[in-house]
């Protein structure tokens, strides 16, 4: 518990910061867990289940410290400021506990709970994540969909955004500029995270291409990204109902494949 001791007095000492402060200074706790992911050398990271039980906690106790601030808020002003601060947490804790599993191998049939212990599929990897960070959801049946299921168990269909067959180049340049936040990707035959900011963007996803394991790629990394001819992908830390059932600790419902996506599942 040593090493998980800043973490915690860090965000202790956070539970009356708002805004700009808040986020930053959070980040900063979690710096070490937000560097990107090596693959010059031969080693590859270590999987940090210390830290990964450490944020799951916390993630856990920031929820119900947010949602009792926003159920006892008496205006729309107060609301709407628990609700920033819990877009920013998420924008935060999120991609650190991504990042835990930087090195977890993959398999296809990978289901693996904790980050180095055993191996683990991509859809696997983006439920476990959304399941531990406080989403109320059954990873199971989650991680067995396709990736617009995946996508429409969280977000309404006209909050998706479905590129197919333009360029990469065309996509990523649309990333580099897009509003920072959190968002689930679905590709050909591949489902993963990309994270947007103003430094552009990060592709962190279980990937079933060398070196067959969790990784963090930038845009010119993302080789994955770049041969898939179809993308769909929405912003979940920009959706405000996202945000209210991740407060309420609501059960979210996942939304099952069709016959046909069923028939064409990754």
């Amino acid at each position: 518990m040593k090493r998980a001791l800043p973490i915690i007095l860090t965000l202790a000492a956070l539970s009356g910061a708002a805004g700009w402060h808040f986020r930053g200074a959070v980040r900063g706790a979690w710096q070490s867990a937000a560097e990107p992911l090596d693959l010059s050398g031969a080693q590859l990271p270590k999987p940090d289940a210390e830290r990964y039980a450490t944020l799951k906690e916390e993630a856990e106790r920031w929820r119900k410290k947010l949602a009792k601030r926003h159920a006892e808020a008496r205006t729309t002003e107060e609301k709407e400021k628990v609700l920033a601060e819990t877009r920013q947490f998420l924008e935060t804790v999120l991609p650190a506990m991504m990042r835990c599993w930087l090195g977890t191998r993959w398999d296809f049939n990978g289901t693996a709970e904790i980050p180095g212990q055993g191996k683990i599929a991509c859809g696997y990897f983006v439920a476990t994540v959304l399941r531990d960070a406080g989403f109320r959801v059954d990873r199971y049946k989650l991680a067995q969909q396709s990736s617009q299921s995946i996508l429409r168990t969280f977000l309404p269909q006209d909050a998706l955004d479905l590129r197919v067959g333009i360029s990469y180049e065309t996509f990523a340049a649309g990333l580099d500029h897009a509003d920072p936040g959190v968002r689930i990707v679905g590709l050909d035959s591949h489902v993963a995270f990309l994270v947007t900011g103003p430094e552009g963007f990060r592709f962190i996803h279980s990937s079933g291409s060398r070196p067959w394991c969790v990784v963090d790629e930038d845009k010119g990394q993302a080789d994955v990204l770049r041969r898939s001819n179809y993308r769909v992908q929405g912003h979940l830390t920009a959706d405000r109902e996202v945000l209210r059932r991740w407060l309420a600790g609501k059960r979210i419902e996942v939304r099952k494949d069709s016959p046909a996506s069923a028939a064409a599942r990754r």
